[in-house]
């Protein structure tokens, strides 16, 4: 089964580790796997990119122009991944950080989102009278599903195992690997903090369980 995946945040969201997390796993269970990463380029920190096939047979090409499964972080990156949706994919985002855009100390006013995201208008954050941030998500997916993987991180949990619940909701979405395979990657990957840390080991464990406990597998 092929399956090509979009991840996009800001830089510190960890992104990159998920996908390397994703294809280290893939690949440790005999698929075939490109991962492609993507770095913002802008002066003051871009959305940060992953592009990650994987399939049962080779891949004939390192890029695709619309992916199974797209996962954004930020305001930014659902702007940014759009044009990677058609109507086959699903999109998953952080409803607790596109809810609402991000107010900083010069922020004069802010238009909230619709709940529902079918019938979201744009948000937009003023700053004296200018449009700082908009977002609107995509009209034309297969399905959308907002998960409030930040407020989970923060309240729950802890906010460095963001993007491990991240990492959980898509392993639940795709089913691409088994769940053993990734704890295995993370292992490599922490390993050494977890041995002088078990609790730490727990906590990123909770945290994968609660991302796979946020949606339904996607056919």
């Amino acid at each position: 089964m092929a399956i090509r995946i979009v991840l996009a945040g800001e830089g510190g969201q960890g992104v990159q580790v998920i996908a390397n997390i994703l294809a280290e796993s893939a690949n440790a269970e005999g698929k075939e796997v490109i991962y492609i990463p993507n770095f913002g380029v802008e002066q003051r920190g871009g959305v940060s990119i992953a592009f990650v096939q994987i399939d049962d047979k080779r891949i004939g090409s390192p890029k695709f122009p619309k992916a199974d499964i797209v996962v954004a972080l930020s305001n930014r990156a659902v702007n940014r991944t759009r044009q990677y949706v058609d109507k086959r994919t699903t999109f998953i985002y952080d409803n607790s950080l596109v809810a609402a855009a991000e107010i900083d100390e010069h922020a004069m006013g802010i238009q909230a989102v619709e709940a529902d995201p079918r019938s979201q208008r744009p948000t937009e954050l003023v700053d004296e009278g200018k449009v700082k941030d908009q977002v609107q998500l995509p009209d034309n997916a297969a399905n959308i599903i907002g998960i409030p993987a930040n407020d989970i991180a923060k309240n729950e949990l802890h906010p460095r195992v963001f993007n491990i619940i991240i990492l959980g909701t898509l392993l639940k979405a795709t089913a691409v690997v088994p769940l053993d395979r990734i704890k295995e990657a993370i292992e490599e990957k922490l390993g050494g903090k977890f041995e002088k840390n078990p609790e730490l080991r727990d906590l990123n464990y909770k945290a994968l369980d609660k991302g796979m406990s946020l949606v339904e597998r996607v056919d």
